[in-house]
């Protein structure tokens, strides 16, 4: 029996998650960046977002533990203080480029207090160019909010189609496609609603892929964990965000899907490597089980930055320290106590 022919974006989505590896987003449009200078007093200009970027990709060895960057696009066309362009820096650090191809998540028609992620008119001339500029894979975030008689079936349909749509135009021009279905934290609603929610989620998204002929094996999964809102009294424990997370993932998520790398959702730092640890201590899945942080792998970095370039060499070990941690997660060898450890 003969061996079956791996694509190239089947070998482009495995390496996205790579064991001990996972992927960084720094995708923040120019408006959310913004917020994030704000908060140490660096004004947000193109130069500053370009130094930041370049900050973080050329700290040594980023490519240890970071298999893939996802850009902005605006960065995917910057370039590095001595004049290379981002997406060939990325490479040369063993790192796959990629790009956040929406147009952000819009007041849905209809239903209140929920959103539908846009972007699609002009997405297949947008990937083409993307390509050419050295991108290997592409993101699309969908929003979903839990709160009063919501998520509506109507919202969870729409952004599932959306994603599909997305990813079928990604992989037809040569782009391993990101589903983001991300289930946001706010709110006080408790873990067991948070699992209804995502389970329902993931088994629109996962029946539209089908319908608009995804190829499982070309894509990664990108999805929040089941976790208590963010304001809900009881927080439900490390081991049972886990248990649950894995047990949703498993009852909708088929295994021809090479990786799930997850997002952190405002967790901590600390807690987001936990969660990823947990799930990989207990055994995973069919699927490699990874991160793609961005705020969880960013913020140490960003804080001891300050937009000076004396502090450079502290913001880069400040990322390293946490991509090592995550790393470490997505091998299920994590503990706290690493974290004392000098970064």
């Amino acid at each position: 029996m003969s061996t079956p022919v791996v694509s190239e974006l089947a070998k482009v989505a495995q390496a996205m998650v790579a064991p001990g590896r996972g992927i960084l987003a720094a995708d923040e449009s120019t408006g959310t960046i913004g917020k994030r200078f704000q908060g140490i007093q660096v004004e947000n200009t193109e130069e500053h977002r370009r130094a930041y970027r370049d900050m973080l990709f050329t700290a040594k060895a980023m490519g240890e533990h970071i298999s893939g960057v996802i850009l902005y696009d605006e960065t995917l066309r910057q370039k590095s203080a001595d004049g290379t362009p981002f997406p060939v820096l990325l490479q040369r650090q063993g790192v796959i480029p990629g790009i956040k191809v929406d147009a952000g998540a819009k007041d849905m028609a209809l239903c209140p207090g929920e959103t539908v992620t846009e972007g699609l008119d002009g997405l297949a001339k947008r990937c083409a160019e993307y390509v050419q500029l050295g991108a290997k894979f592409a993101k699309w975030r969908a929003v979903i909010t839990i709160g009063a008689q919501i998520p509506s079936e109507a919202c969870i349909e729409a952004n599932a189609h959306a994603l599909a749509r997305y990813g079928a135009i990604c992989q037809q021009a040569g782009l391993v496609p990101i589903i983001e279905p991300e289930v946001l934290m706010d709110g006080t609603h408790d873990i067991d609603r948070c699992e209804a929610v995502t389970e329902a989620t993931l088994r629109a998204v996962f029946a539209a892929l089908a319908s608009q002929r995804v190829k499982l094996e070309e894509m990664v999964l990108k999805p929040s964990m089941v976790i208590s809102g963010k304001d809900c009294p009881k927080q439900a424990s490390v081991s049972e965000v886990a248990a649950r997370t894995l047990a949703v993932l498993k009852r909708t998520v088929p295994a021809a899907v090479p990786g799930i790398a997850f997002l952190s959702g405002g967790q901590s730092d600390e807690l987001a490597s936990a969660h990823l640890d947990a799930m990989n201590r207990l055994g995973g899945g069919p699927w490699a089980l990874t991160f793609s942080y961005g705020r969880a792998l960013q913020q140490p970095s960003l804080k001891a930055w300050k937009g000076a370039p004396a502090n450079v060499p502290a913001a880069q070990a400040a990322l390293l320290h946490r991509a090592r941690m995550n790393g470490m997660a997505a091998l299920g060898q994590y503990q706290a106590t690493m974290e004392k450890t000098a970064a």
